[in-house]
């Protein structure tokens, strides 16, 4: 479901992809630092969306899709209006008249992210529908996905689009690459089993695996709980709540059951302790709260029913988030839908009106009640654009300036957090 990573990991990620990119990368000089993009009309925030506008819009929309309030046209245009010909999204396109081309840094996780939030608002099938063949296209051999398609698959990205095409109606088990792979087939083997040290590892998911190793990650653990369980980023709350089962290992590799125990048991001992999962800070041996996945944490844990697991950090947020998510589509759209999967009111969420802040981000939607969630003032126009998409020629994967763009943003300091994407915090 993943609100998280930092613009350090985004570079971290970069790292990674890097092995897979041309040789040629090495002596490619970055393109020198520009002004940032002036942010949109229709845009929610007022950050720099670089790197993050597809996926923050996606949560502000979902978010208020899920608590009843009808987003403004304008707003539900600029996502569909992002689109590339060939269906995917990239993180950010500052100008939507010049066709996506192999320059185009697509983006798996904004892609799964506006597709969840167009399916929920119905009406925009075209759109939807191109946006899952897209991901359908770029599963590897193993069954999973990358952040940057033609990368190796990690248990993030994997875990987010499997939960995506549970979303938009696909049979997650069903989509398999050429070599008769599911993504379940690549995403449960990054879970750490019996043999792990510590223990207290044992159920976690890493978010990948290196030399062979593991590492028991907060962002992996709760996008492959959600993942295991088939939710998505909207958790209906549960009628009654079940007891987080003890940390276990994961019983066999085909086990989904299994996995969403192993998963969940750790994520409820992890967060006992403080209430919430600590993330280093860039730079420095400090921590610091980890408000992106201990947020997640809460969803994952109520999708499981585990509802008086997630009190502790339920109560940690609401006392201790209104800072973090101030201003931030991203981090205020995942605390609604944590409210909403406990069964909370996130319009009385601590001291902070999560609804009502998250509207000021972007333009006022329109009043709760005066449309359906499938008629929400779609413009004829943007009806012709859904069914033709963008006219221009389909992206290539634009690995190379992925990773230049990536370890500019962290090295200019953007910030802490740009989407609250993290994506290698461990636990």
């Amino acid at each position: 479901m993943n609100v998280r990573r930092s613009a350090a990991a985004l570079a971290a990620s970069a790292v990674l992809c890097a092995g897979a990119a041309p040789a040629a990368l090495a002596t490619t000089a970055p393109p020198a630092p520009s002004a940032p993009p002036v942010v949109p009309a229709g845009l929610y925030g007022t950050a720099d969306p670089s790197y993050d506008g597809v996926w923050r819009q996606s949560f502000a929309l979902l978010a208020q899709d899920t608590v009843g309030v009808v987003p403004a046209a304008q707003a539900v245009d600029w996502l569909v209006g992002q689109q590339c010909a060939n269906g995917a999204f990239s993180s950010f396109r500052a100008d939507t008249a010049k066709p996506c081309d192999a320059t185009t840094m697509l983006d798996s996780n904004a892609t799964a992210m506006a597709v969840q939030a167009l399916t929920a608002l119905g009406g925009r099938e075209a759109t939807v529908t191109k946006a899952v063949d897209w991901l359908k296209s770029v599963q590897n051999e193993d069954g999973g996905w990358s952040y940057v398609p033609g990368s190796p698959s990690e248990s993030s990205s994997t875990s987010l689009v499997l939960s995506t095409l549970g979303v938009a109606g696909a049979s997650p088990a069903d989509v398999t690459s050429g070599t008769g792979r599911s993504g379940y087939d690549a995403l449960l083997p990054f879970q750490l089993g019996c043999d792990a040290e510590p223990a207290a590892d044992r159920g976690a998911f890493a978010y990948e695996v290196k030399d062979g190793k593991r590492f028991a990650n907060a962002d992996a653990t709760a996008a492959a709980t959600l993942a295991v369980l088939g939710k998505g980023a909207v958790v209906a709350p549960a009628a009654a709540d079940t007891p987080a089962p003890a940390p276990e290992c994961p019983a066999g590799a085909k086990d989904l059951a299994g996995a969403a125990r192993g998963s969940a048991g750790h994520l409820a001992e992890a967060l006992k302790k403080d209430g919430h999962f600590t993330v280093a800070t860039p730079g420095s041996d400090q921590v610091a709260p980890d408000y992106a996945n201990t947020a997640d944490a809460v969803i994952a844990l109520a999708a499981g029913g585990h509802r008086q697991a997630a009190e502790g950090a339920l109560q940690w947020l609401k006392a201790h988030s209104a800072e973090w998510a101030e201003g931030s589509p991203a981090a205020l759209g995942t605390l609604v839908l944590a409210a909403h999967a406990t069964g909370t009111d996130p319009k009385s969420f601590g001291s902070t009106d999560l609804v009502a802040a998250l509207n000021a981000t972007g333009p006022a939607p329109q009043a709760a009640g005066t449309g359906t969630k499938d008629s929400a003032a779609k413009p004829a126009e943007q009806q012709d654009k859904d069914k033709d998409g963008d006219k221009g020629g389909d992206s290539g994967n634009g690995t190379v300036w992925w990773i230049i763009g990536a370890g500019a943003a962290a090295g200019t300091g953007i910030g802490i957090l740009l989407s609250g994407r993290r994506k290698k915090n461990q636990l």
